[in-house]
């Protein structure tokens, strides 16, 4: 279980990116964070895991206060707590299977993450990963030889790989066009509800939370104004969440297309 208790982050400007946060993530549970830009979305995952040092507030998982754990203690609770990025975070020149293995980087010696030398279970363990990924044809391949999608799925590969028992994805579809977005949130909550993972996503596409999500966060100026289920997301609810729009007119989500260099399908 994952419990926020009156979370804040306030910057030297005054300016609060959090204010007051709490909330609890039960076992297995996925939930999505919604909001403008600048509510504080990004910093809500980055606070839980401590890229980012909150201000005040606790962070408990399961028994354990992520914000009172010194720099040691802290590398091993981030083992539990993989992160998926925006931007991929790939080590562009290394293989697919290469960029994988470093989600063992947490628990190998440093001379075998020097060396690249893993156990062969750990690698037979990545190969099963990418097959689940739809990508073990590509394993050898450099990660710059990648479209976006299939770089998303390497980072959901070596997240898989790091064990976890919460995972943090901050905007897995931001940069993919809308058919590639629906496969990456298809793969993702279906991976999470097999291996009873509890996972936070941050996503800028209101329809995808609506239909991948059970429940869903609306945060504005770094406040929770909304928790509840995608059908108590009103017109109003969301006004409230973005500001004044018609939102029965509005589309949050462009025509399908294919992202160029994948033959994927959905899963």
């Amino acid at each position: 279980m994952l419990r926020l208790s009156h979370l804040t982050k306030q910057y030297g400007t005054g300016d609060k990116a959090l204010n007051d946060v709490s909330l609890t993530l039960s076992d297995g549970e996925t939930i999505a964070l919604i909001g403008p830009s600048g509510a504080g979305k990004s910093t809500l995952i980055r606070c839980i895991n401590r890229l980012i040092e909150p201000t005040t507030g606790e962070v408990w998982l399961d028994e354990t206060e992520i914000t009172g754990l010194g720099r040691r203690r802290l590398r091993e609770a981030r083992r539990a707590m993989a992160m998926i990025f925006q931007e991929y975070a790939l080590i562009e020149r290394l293989s697919v299977m290469e960029n994988v293995l470093a989600g063992q980087l947490g628990y190998v010696s440093f001379l075998t993450s020097l060396t690249r030398h893993f156990p062969t279970a750990t690698i037979q363990e990545a190969y099963q990963l990418l097959e689940r990924v739809e990508l073990a044809a590509h394993f050898n391949k450099r990660a710059d030889e990648l479209s976006g999608g299939q770089r998303q799925r390497v980072g959901i590969a070596r997240a898989m790989l790091q064990h976890p028992a919460l995972l943090l994805v901050d905007e897995p579809t931001a940069s993919l066009d809308p058919r590639t977005s629906r496969q990456i949130m298809r793969l993702l909550t279906s991976i999470c509800s097999e291996k009873g993972l509890s996972a936070i996503i941050n996503i800028h596409d209101v329809a995808l939370a609506k239909q991948f999500v059970p429940r869903i966060i609306g945060l504005r100026a770094g406040r929770i104004i909304f928790d509840g289920p995608p059908e108590a997301l009103t017109d109003e609810q969301l006004t409230a969440i973005y500001g004044e729009e018609d939102w029965q007119a509005s589309t949050f989500s462009q025509p399908t297309q294919v992202d160029a260099g994948t033959t994927e399908e959905p899963l």
